[in-house]
C-alpha cells in the first residue's frame, strides 16, 4: 500500500534522460529521452503485477538536446513577456479601482488567493506575444510529433494562456528537472501530441 501509485485526476509527467550508453540510431547529433507517462481517468496501482489499465499510457521519444534547450529558452521568454502583460493589465485594474475609491488607496492590496487567481487567469495577448507564442507551441508540436515533417506552424493557439501554463511548459522542457502537468487544456493538448 505504501508504494501504491495514485492519480485523482488526469496527469502527465515528464522526465528527461541523458544515457550515457544508449543512443538512438541516427546519432548525428546528441538527443536526450524524454520520458512521459499520462492517465486519463483517475486511477490507483497497488500491485503492477496485476495491473492493466486502459487509461494509463507511457512511452518515450527522443529528442535533440539543442532544440529541447533553445525551446526551454523561448518559453522563459514567453513567461517573462506574459508577466509582463499580467502585470500591466494588473496595474491598468489596480488604477481604476483607486480612481474609483481613492479614499481606500493606502488599503489595497493583492491578496495571495488574488495572485493565484492571476496566474490561472487568460491573459491577453498583445500581437508580438501571440506570435512568440505560436512560434513556441509549433516547436513543441514539432518535438512531440511522431512524424516531424507532417506538423505544420500553428495558426491558432491552442489553449489558453495562463502563466501557470506557459510556466508548466517552461518546466516540461528544462532537460534538468521534471514535471507534472494537470491543468486541463495544457494536459489535453500535449496528450493529443504523444
Amino acid at each position: 500500500e505504501s508504494r501504491a501509485a495514485n492519480a485523482s485526476n488526469k496527469q502527465l509527467s515528464i522526465q528527461w534522460y541523458l544515457p550515457s550508453l544508449a543512443k538512438p540510431s541516427d546519432d548525428t547529433e546528441t538527443k536526450i529521452l524524454l520520458l512521459y507517462a499520462y492517465n486519463t481517468k483517475p486511477v490507483k496501482i497497488s500491485n503492477m503485477k496485476i495491473f492493466s489499465s486502459v487509461s494509463v499510457f507511457s512511452g518515450y521519444l527522443w529528442i535533440p538536446l539543442v532544440r529541447v534547450i533553445s525551446l526551454q529558452e523561448e518559453l522563459s521568454n514567453l513567461k517573462q513577456q506574459v508577466e509582463i502583460l499580467m502585470q500591466s493589465s494588473r496595474s491598468l485594474s489596480s488604477a481604476s479601482e483607486i480612481a474609483s475609491f481613492p479614499e481606500q488607496s493606502e488599503t489595497l492590496k493583492i491578496i495571495p488567493s488574488t495572485k493565484a487567481k492571476m496566474n490561472i487567469a487568460k491573459v491577453p495577448l498583445d500581437e508580438k506575444t501571440e506570435e512568440m507564442a505560436k512560434r513556441c507551441l509549433s516547436e513543441v508540436q514539432a518535438l512531440l510529433s511522431l512524424v516531424p515533417a507532417l506538423s505544420s506552424p500553428l495558426t491558432e493557439i491552442p489553449f489558453d494562456i495562463t502563466l501557470q501554463s506557459i510556466a508548466a511548459l517552461e518546466s516540461m522542457f528544462d532537460p534538468a528537472n521534471g514535471c507534472v502537468i494537470t491543468e486541463e487544456s495544457l494536459f489535453n493538448w500535449i496528450t493529443s501530441l504523444l
